[in-house]
């Protein structure tokens, strides 16, 4: 496959946003002078150490360590090659690529024909629910209260009934069979390749960049003998477990608003948006879990307690087991966790059809705290009307307020508790306090028995926090910083002579040559220069680089990289002028060598003055 010229992958580099790409995954805030940061899409946290840094088109998490560039944030979440990032990066900004020895951009392969598929897809789909065959999801559509405005808004579609309409269709578009395959469009069986959804209104199901990566549909005629909903297999691009309807739509509001509200089905997120709550979403055909809301928490920027969460479930049993799931994961979230059940057991499109848009926001504001909904799941199979009955009710709910994980919470609680038993608060709160002994004994049980496998320790890698606390270094440190992170905002003069400067501690010694051997003329040698880094030191060099720079804006972060650039220098006066102040006192004042130093102790106090008065 020809190659992209050098100079292409620089340029798309250089013209892409780094933090526009990231914030498609993850919700950035202000960090600093020049920096974002959020919760990292690499690993699980609880509070951001994510940083971004614009400027110089770089990512490092302080968490896990992760860090590169726009293509190495594109490979690592989509898994898709160099090139297919590239690529993908210069039809983002418009440019024109270049591959090497004058050949045409390559048919691409892999991950990005599979989008290019479903988004084919997707617009064959949205054709047909205008043909006179989609008659009948035009109607379940319209009963729904869905009209064309709202169809079109969520891409909603139509497949035909026909074994092979679609595969049709997309063979003329020049996709192969197997990629069809490859991407669930198509199914293989005893008759042969066949398109997978049939006489079905479809949805299409978009990543949380807008592509599309699979569909879900819902069938619509009697002798259909499949199921009531149908979506895409598990495929490189379409991951069940990770992917929610809706996200797309609702990440913007989700991020400005820290507020989700999860719905059971794709109707039930149209209804939700179209009645102004646009921060809702659906999982796929599959239950609600840890990997959503590990999603959920990046966009969200779940990191307080500010945050809502907002589960809509039927009141059936279904629902509440539903329910009683999302409870096993409720403190996965920092955010505050909600409950809300329709009156009459409708769901909120059902809700809407009968009641009106202001019912389902009504449903939103009516909504009850996860534990108060779970602790009453719990006391609904026991007869609080007999000794017994409260007594088993009270050991069943007692975990669960022990469970709540913010202490200003738990002892109202226990009042609610006390409330629905009957009982005296001592009595709950023991009982309550006897509960998380427990758990806390569980806990630890387990740590010793994974203590017993713990890993052989590996090499760590250096780190801002693992620098000693001194003078010398805090200087060194937060030249460092300058130096990548403002360098091209230092006198030029004053830059290279402080550059040149050798430094104390090893680590930053060894960021710091690097830099020194990096050829400063060339586009993101900030970049080029921490990659370079030896290890165990490339770590810190990629904190130096992404670090929050201790300024209040632009102009005193300049200032302020000046002064550390000339406070470098001033030390390294201060030392050679002791130097010469004790080889003075070793010969003779008239000597020449005497008067050489003094010379030179001269041209030192007239050098730190200038660099002073600068």
């Amino acid at each position: 496959m020809p190659r992209i010229r050098q100079s292409d992958v620089d340029e798309v580099k250089a013209r892409v946003n780094i933090a526009d790409v990231v914030g498609e995954r993850v919700a950035l805030k202000p960090a600093g002078v020049g920096s974002m940061k959020g919760l990292c899409p690499f690993h699980d946290e609880r509070s951001p150490s994510f940083h971004v840094r614009p400027q110089v088109g770089y990512y490092h998490c302080f968490g896990c360590g992760e860090s590169g560039d726009v293509y190495s944030f594109l490979r690592a979440m989509d898994h898709v090659s160099f090139t297919e990032a590239v690529e993908r990066m210069a039809a983002r900004v418009g440019y024109t690529l270049h591959y090497e020895d004058g050949g045409a951009a390559p048919e691409t392969t892999g991950r990005s024909r599979l989008y290019a598929a479903n988004a084919a897809a997707a617009e064959y789909f949205r054709s047909q629910l205008l043909s006179p065959e989609a008659d009948t999801a035009r109607r379940f559509l319209g009963d729904r209260g869905f009209d064309a405005g709202a169809a079109a808004h969520f891409g909603v579609g139509y497949a035909p009934k026909g074994w092979s309409s679609l595969m049709d269709h997309l063979l003329g578009q020049k996709f192969s069979r197997d990629e069809l395959v490859q991407a669930g469009l198509v199914s293989q069986g005893q008759r042969g390749v066949y398109d997978r959804f049939r006489g079905r209104v479809v949805w299409p199901i978009r990543d949380v960049t807008g592509q599309v990566i699979g569909f879900g549909a819902r069938k619509l005629y009697d002798d259909d003998q499949g199921p009531k909903y149908l979506n895409t297999p598990e495929t490189p691009i379409y991951k069940k477990a990770q992917v929610l309807y809706g996200l797309d739509l609702a990440k913007r509001d989700i991020s400005r608003e820290h507020r989700v509200v999860v719905v059971e089905g794709y109707t039930d997120v149209m209804a939700c948006h179209l009645a102004g709550i646009t921060t809702a979403i659906a999982s796929c055909g599959t239950a609600f879990g840890s990997d959503h809301i590990t999603v959920l928490r990046r966009v969200m920027g779940d990191d307080t307690a500010a945050g809502e969460v907002v589960f809509t479930f039927d009141p059936d049993a279904a629902g509440q087991k539903a329910a009683l799931r999302a409870f096993a994961d409720e403190k996965r979230f920092a955010a505050q966790t909600y409950v809300a059940v329709a009156p009459e057991g409708l769901d909120p499109c059902d809700l809407r059809l009968q009641r009106g848009d202001g019912a389902v926001r009504a449903l939103m504001d009516n909504k009850a705290p996860m534990f108060e909904f779970v602790i009453d799941q719990r006391l609904k199979d026991y007869d609080l009307a007999s000794v017994e009955g409260r007594a088993g009710a009270l050991r069943a709910a007692a975990p669960i307020v022990a469970d709540i994980r913010d202490p200003a919470l738990r002892p109202g609680y226990v009042r609610v508790l006390a409330r629905r038993l009957g009982l005296d608060i001592p009595e709950v709160q023991s009982a309550v306090e006897r509960a998380a002994r427990g758990a806390d004994r569980a806990e630890k049980r387990d740590a010793q028995r994974g203590g017993a496998e713990t890993p052989a320790p590996v090499a760590v890698s250096v780190t801002m926090a693992s620098l000693p606390n001194t003078r010398d270094v805090a200087l060194e440190r937060g030249a460092m910083m300058a130096f990548l992170q403002y360098g091209h905002r230092i006198e030029p003069d004053l830059f290279l002579r402080a550059l040149q400067t050798p430094f104390g501690h090893p680590a930053l010694e060894a960021v710091r040559s690097t830099l020194a051997s990096t050829d400063l003329s060339q586009p993101g040698w900030a970049v080029a220069a921490v990659e370079a880094v030896r290890e165990p030191f490339r770590t810190l060099a990629a904190e130096l680089l992404t670090a929050e720079f201790p300024a209040r804006n632009e102009e005193g972060a300049v200032a302020s990289a000046n002064d550390l650039a000339r406070g470098l220098l001033v030390r390294e006066l201060e030392r050679e002028k002791n130097e010469l102040l004790r080889g003075i006192q070793r010969v003779p004042a008239d000597s020449e060598e005497g008067r050489r130093l003094r010379l030179r102790l001269r041209e030192l106090d007239a050098d730190r003055q200038r660099l002073t008065a600068g």
